[in-house]
C-alpha cells in the first residue's frame, strides 16, 4: 500500500510557487510515491513532467477546473497525457451553481465530458466538500446524486473523508457504495477539538483503518493526502502524515 501514497500539491502551494521542481525532488526523498496536481504556479508543465520522470514520482490524478472540463475537455486530456495519468478530477462547484437545477446541469455536463475522456482512455471523478450535503436532489444529497453508482453515470468518486465527517457522517460507511468506482480517495484528518479543522494524518479523530481496508478491497489505486491549511510548516506536516500512514499500514498487516 505504500506505493499508493500521494500528496495533493495544493497542500504545498507556497512551496510550489517558490521552487516547484525542488519540491518534487524533496517529496520523493520523503518517501511519497506520487503527487496529485492542482495547477502549475507559472511553471512550464513540460518542465514539471520532466522532473516527475527524473524522480520516479507518479501523477495521482489532476484537479482541473470545472470550466476546462466542460468547455475544453481536449485540453484537459492533453495535459493528463503529458503527466502520464488517466485521472482528471473536478475539484468542486462554484457557489452560484449549488442549487438543485445547478447540480442537474452539472451532472449532465460532467457526464458529457467524461464520455469524451473515456474515449481517450481517461476517467473523470468528482471531489467533494461539505456543501454538497446541504442541497437535496431526488431525495438524496447532491453528492450522492452526482456520484450515483449506476452504469449510465460516468462520474466517478474522489471522496474526501474529512468533509464527509465534517458533514456529520461516518466516512467508512459513506464510501461503501463506490466500490469499483473510486480510483482515488482523499485522506485528510480532523482535529479532535471544537474547531474540527485540518490535521496531519494520525493526529486527529478520523479512523483511517477501516477506510484503508475498504480501499484495498474496493479498487482504490491512490490514497492522496491533503491538508488545506497547516498550523506549522507544510513540509513538516506532510512528513508527519506519511510517517503516520506508513506506521498505520504496517499495523494492518
Amino acid at each position: 500500500m505504500i506505493h499508493k501514497l500521494a500528496v495533493q500539491l495544493y497542500t504545498l502551494r507556497e512551496e510550489c510557487r517558490n521552487d516547484f521542481p525542488q519540491l518534487l525532488r524533496e517529496l520523493k526523498r520523503m518517501g511519497w510515491a506520487g503527487v496529485q496536481m492542482a495547477g502549475y504556479y507559472h511553471y512550464d508543465p513540460a518542465e514539471l513532467a520532466s522532473v516527475l520522470r527524473e524522480t520516479g514520482l507518479q501523477t495521482a490524478g489532476m484537479h482541473v477546473g470545472l470550466k476546462m472540463i466542460t468547455d475544453q475537455p481536449e485540453q484537459a486530456i492533453e495535459e493528463a497525457r503529458l503527466f502520464g495519468t488517466t485521472d482528471i478530477i473536478c475539484p468542486g462547484i462554484p457557489p452560484e451553481q449549488r442549487t438543485e437545477t445547478g447540480y442537474r446541469e452539472i451532472k449532465q455536463a460532467l457526464n458529457e465530458a467524461a464520455s469524451v475522456m473515456n474515449k481517450s482512455g481517461l476517467r473523470l471523478s468528482y471531489h467533494n466538500h461539505a456543501f454538497e450535503f446541504d442541497a437535496p436532489v431526488d431525495g438524496v444529497s447532491a453528492l450522492e446524486f452526482l456520484l450515483e453508482p449506476l452504469p449510465n453515470n460516468r462520474i466517478l468518486a474522489e471522496i474526501d473523508v474529512y468533509w464527509v465527517q465534517k458533514a456529520g457522517l461516518d466516512p467508512a460507511s459513506f464510501i461503501r457504495p463506490y466500490a469499483g468506482r473510486m480510483p482515488i480517495i482523499h485522506l485528510k484528518d480532523m482535529t479532535d477539538d471544537e474547531e474540527r479543522t485540518y490535521a496531519e494524518i494520525g493526529t486527529g479523530c478520523v479512523d483511517f483503518k477501516p477506510i484503508l481496508a475498504w480501499g484495498e478491497a474496493s479498487g482504490v489505486e491512490w490514497y492522496v493526502v491533503e491538508q488545506d491549511q497547516c498550523r506549522r510548516n507544510p513540509l513538516d506536516c506532510v512528513q508527519t502524515s506519511i510517517s503516520n500512514l506508513t506506521r498505520l499500514i504496517s499495523e494492518m498487516k
